[in-house]
């Protein structure tokens, strides 16, 4: 098995490409062992010294270190942690993970329906290209809510890119959109 192995915008998270499917649909985001308990996988990975988040996407791994320990350090153990989860064939999430409520007025929906296409088709690709993710929470007001997930939660550019990345694109596609603000999970 051979596992690719990238950077982010976020030096303290790497990506990493099984060359397999991750995640059948959606992903998931865990910033603790305890939070981590329902993923075979993520628990494996916090079983490593200073693995701090683990960010599960459709076709790969993201892995956040705290500054405790350097990546030429950390990085085999990744590997081999992800390389004897998959050769064993364990499942990586031991039960469907529960999504976060959205909160939309209904006489928006239709609004908010054209957000997340949006977010879908422009959005979120990148984003995963970067070892995270974009979680639509809500629009009210005029304001949409979004989680940043992965290597995308913590990272030095995220509010750049949720501001004058995400807020300019919606504002111009949805002249309903006043702004954009990040909200946890």
């Amino acid at each position: 098995m051979f596992i690719e192995t990238d950077v982010t915008p976020n030096p303290a998270t790497l990506k990493f490409l099984p060359g397999c499917t991750v995640l059948e649909q959606g992903s998931a985001d865990f910033d603790s062992a305890d939070a981590a308990r329902i993923s075979p996988l993520a628990s494996a990975l916090f079983g490593l010294p200073a693995v701090v988040r683990v960010f599960l996407g459709a076709d790969f791994v993201s892995v956040t270190k705290s500054d405790t320990i350097d990546w030429p350090a950390l990085k085999p153990q990744v590997l081999g942690a992800i390389m004897e989860h998959f050769l064993a064939n364990r499942p990586v999430m031991a039960s469907e993970a529960v999504l976060a409520a959205e909160d939309v007025d209904p006489a928006d929906r239709e609004i908010a329906d054209q957000i997340k296409e949006l977010l879908d088709a422009r959005v979120r690709p990148a984003v995963a290209g970067d070892g995270g993710d974009i979680v639509f929470r809500g629009f009210r007001d005029g304001v949409v809510r979004l989680h940043m997930q992965g290597a995308c939660s913590g990272c030095p550019s995220s509010t750049a890119t949720l501001k004058m990345g995400i807020e300019n694109l919606l504002r111009h596609y949805v002249p309903e959109v006043k702004s954009v603000e990040q909200v946890p999970a």
